[in-house]
């Protein structure tokens, strides 16, 4: 089954991991200190498709942001750390939650700025 030719979605980079997004997609990404409610601006977009057509970049599309609005932050699920020694009596018991952020996408902008490909005069 193919994907509709309409569906829009980016692939973006947020604390070093990638996501795939599109517009109403709720996702959590590592903690960004910034307050709920307000928008936030992810510029770094690896790939942009929509019906216009597929925009992959090196390494990041030019003029294409993410906007998203930060819903809340929290903790994830506790991760059991165990160091285990034998014949030694070496045990240590650790736990980890890890912060994160969930944001809302709201819209993929890709802007087409007509590109200056032409220097204009000669010089003589």
């Amino acid at each position: 089954m193919e994907p509709k030719a309409d569906a829009k979605f980016a692939i973006i980079e947020s604390g070093g991991k990638q996501y795939k997004v599109s517009p109403g997609q709720i996702i959590h990404v590592e903690y960004i200190p910034v307050p709920e409610g307000s928008t936030l601006e992810i510029d770094k977009v690896f790939l942009v498709s929509g019906p216009e057509g597929v925009k992959v970049g090196r390494p990041y599309v030019e003029n294409a942001k993410v906007l998203a609005t930060v819903r809340g932050h929290g903790k994830g699920e506790k991760i059991v750390v165990f160091k285990f020694k034998s014949k030694t009596r070496y045990r240590r018991k650790r736990g980890h939650r890890q912060l994160y952020t969930e944001l809302l996408i709201n819209d993929i902008i890709t802007s087409t700025k007509p590109e200056e490909s032409e220097v204009k005069g000669d010089g003589s």
